[in-house]
């Protein structure tokens, strides 16, 4: 369903350089799609479109961007419209994780957090949000089902996409009234480098994933049911088994994440150094 549903269409990705983002990208050029490959590192992005080419996909347009730079989406948007003649699908993925105890954290690092999360989404959407309007087309923000779930040490990523559930929340309707499909994607632990990336974003590989690997779902498998859920026009997407779980004890049984965050808490501070 989703190939057929994105087959010729022109598709926008941010934060296609690595992850979920990259994943993206390559079953969407699978599907035939008309790509506008955006992110920082220009020379990952030309990697990721000669894989694609070489597949004899058609070959995608790679545009360096910065989603907290002010322009750099109306630039990428104006050259894949230059590109393709059209936008049919944007998807607003760039983003990384702030953590540590509040205590350590400074304002910096909340603004740093909510620049490239919140700020980052926003200016994708405005930018691509005339383009896609004309297609009736849709378009897709990667949350986290920590947008649900805010867990000790997390409080700047968990406010960040708490922030874009409620944007969603708030603009669908708004964006269906003028033919647009909005679909919020809330993946719960899925392999990705995002937490190998430092609070001011920069990435060590050496390190070890801290989430236990039989936890966390293989990137190709979300990404398939991600692109399925935005072909089917769903409002929210929760990816992953646990992800749904922890959803409904939020909804349900809040008390029960509230007790266990409690333990962590006191756990980690008694095992900090005096």
């Amino acid at each position: 369903m989703a190939e057929n549903f994105f087959h010729d269409k022109a598709v926008l990705i941010t934060g296609a350089s690595a992850g979920i983002g990259e994943e993206l990208a390559l079953q969407l050029g699978r599907a035939g799609a008309k790509l506008t490959l955006t992110a920082r590192r220009a020379d990952l992005l030309d990697a990721i479109a000669q894989k694609i080419a070489a597949s004899g996909a058609p070959n995608p347009l790679v545009v360096q961007c910065d989603v907290t730079r002010d322009g750099d989406l109306e630039r990428a948007v104006a050259e894949s419209v230059r590109q393709w003649g059209k936008l049919d699908v944007a998807i607003a993925n760039a983003g990384f994780s702030v953590g540590g105890s509040f205590q350590n954290l400074t304002l910096d690092d909340y603004r740093r957090q909510f620049e490239t999360n919140v700020f980052g989404v926003l200016r994708t959407i405005y930018a691509a949000l005339p383009e896609v309007a004309k297609a009736t087309g849709n378009i897709a923000i990667v949350g986290s089902v920590s947008g649900w779930v805010a867990s000790p040490n997390g409080s700047p990523y968990a406010m960040s996409k708490f922030a874009l559930r409620a944007l969603a929340d708030a603009i669908t309707p708004e964006l269906k009234s003028a033919g647009v499909t909005l679909t919020l994607i809330s993946p719960g632990f899925v392999t990705s480098d995002i937490r190998r990336v430092d609070n001011s974003g920069k990435l060590h590989p050496e390190s070890k994933d801290p989430i236990p690997a039989w936890l966390v779902m293989p990137t190709d498998t979300a990404v398939r049911k991600m692109l399925r859920a935005v072909a089917r026009g769903k409002r929210e997407a929760i990816i992953t088994g646990h992800g749904k779980v922890f959803v409904f004890v939020q909804r349900f049984m809040p008390w029960v994440l509230r007790v266990a965050a409690t333990k962590m808490s006191a756990v980690r501070y008694r095992s900090k150094p005096r």
